[in-house]
């Protein structure tokens, strides 16, 4: 086995904590930057807490639904777009819009017509949805010409001609959305808890560690939001090459 990309993983962190533990000592106020040793120390206690596991399990189940509304919606209104031009037309500006708007105005905005637990399902479900709209539209416009004239001359049935064509087509648009459009969900979602506050969840425990100002608290509920991301990340690349063998990379 060869060690030295171990030992390159092992080292690049090593060396960050060691930065981490040097700003801390010229600092000297855990108040404004606690050290490493407390925080690593604080996430191993927190494994050991029912409200941690409650707390991220709430948010997983939250965001990841209103990833799955947004995935399922962008896919639906872009097939929807192709095959009716002016539907594209009349949606463009809204998701514009959409991706033009802080997430901070949509949580306030929100707050007046849903509960605070319900909130990360919908910034997270706003956060991908024109994404997954545009890249999928972009896909499927991109479709070769030369294959669609083909099914025509050979009167292939609309099933088939999306199957042959379509899919492939717009099938690496929409991994690249899916993929960047988790890790959007993901940081959206934690900050539409914080704002709104709502209850079993991670971004209530940032909140409640903030206004108590136990900063060795909110520094380990960030590593953990960080742990969490970067495992959603690789559970989905993982998962996408599993069904999409050879298009994950695409």
């Amino acid at each position: 086995m060869d060690t030295l990309p171990i030992l390159r993983r092992a080292w690049i962190p090593g060396l960050w904590l060691l930065l981490w533990q040097g700003a801390a000592l010229l600092v000297g106020e855990e108040l404004l930057l606690p050290a490493p040793l407390p925080v690593l120390g604080r996430m191993a206690a927190l494994l050991g807490e029912g409200r941690f596991w409650l707390a991220c399990g709430h948010s997983l189940g939250r965001i990841l639904l209103g990833f799955l509304l947004g995935v399922a919606l962008g896919c639906l209104l872009a097939v929807l777009s192709a095959c009716f031009p002016p539907a594209g037309a009349f949606l463009a500006p809204a998701m514009a819009a959409v991706k033009a708007t802080p997430v901070a105005s949509f949580v306030i905005l929100a707050l007046v017509w849903l509960r605070g637990e319900n909130l990360s399902i919908f910034i997270s479900f706003l956060m991908v949805l024109p994404l997954v709209w545009q890249n999928t539209s972009q896909g499927i416009a991109g479709a070769d010409r030369q294959l669609l004239e083909m099914a025509r001359v050979y009167r292939l049935s609309p099933q088939a001609v999306l199957r042959a064509v379509y899919l492939p087509a717009a099938l690496p648009h929409l991994l690249s959305a899916l993929r960047v459009g988790l890790g959007f969900a993901w940081k959206a979602g934690i900050a539409g808890e914080v704002l709104a506050i709502a209850p079993s969840s991670i971004g209530r425990q940032l909140h409640d560690a903030k206004t108590s100002l136990e900063m060795v608290d909110l520094f380990a509920w960030t590593g953990f939001i960080i742990l969490l991301s970067v495992a959603l990340e690789r559970g989905m690349v993982a998962l996408l090459a599993r069904i999409f063998p050879g298009k994950e990379g695409s």
